[in-house]
């Protein structure tokens, strides 16, 4: 799914790959554009007006995992989560929970909304965002997630990094 497949889980490195997303070129026009690994053409990324996604980790595939097995890949999910968020709530303060749940609805009834939640949801990145910012780094925002498009999928862990502010959309 993601060019982060079978890459074991490593929060320095979760952390330090956020940090140079934060220090990245944003593009400033254009349409998203989703890109992905040349030769196996997993998915390595977004970038649109202002923004880019990033997957930072993925599980191993849940085909044929279910019950406890599967409540314990996404406890094991969960936790790697919140070893960045703690790391990121130390280094820039608490974080604000931002609700995927609007953006899902209305991707659902095909209304417009923001690019960068539009682009979340075409990659079936519904997790509610743990947000930053505006950071010190050229007053950008930072988002992190994780979540999975379907029952077989593995979970990904995804980062964004915005300029634009990253705050709910309102109902």
């Amino acid at each position: 799914m993601t060019g982060r497949a079978g890459e074991v889980f490593d929060t320095g490195r979760t952390v330090s790959d956020i940090e140079s997303l934060l220090a990245a070129d944003l593009p400033m026009a254009g349409v998203a554009v989703s890109e992905g690994d040349p030769v196996t053409g997993e998915w390595t990324g977004t970038h649109g007006e202002g923004f880019r996604i990033v997957p930072l980790w993925e599980s191993e595939a849940l085909t044929g995992v279910y019950g406890p097995e599967w409540n314990e890949a996404e406890d094991a999910a969960e936790a790697n989560l919140a070893l960045v968020v703690a790391e990121l709530d130390r280094r820039w303060g608490a974080h604000r929970k931002v609700s995927m749940r609007v953006p899902l609805f209305r991707d659902q009834a095909g209304e417009p909304m923001p690019a960068l939640f539009q682009s979340l949801c075409d990659l079936d990145c519904y997790g509610d965002l743990a947000v930053w910012g505006p950071t010190v780094t050229e007053g950008r925002w930072i988002a992190v997630s994780v979540n999975q498009c379907d029952g077989d999928a593995p979970m990904i862990m995804t980062a964004v990094v915005s300029q634009p502010p990253i705050i709910e959309l309102s109902d």
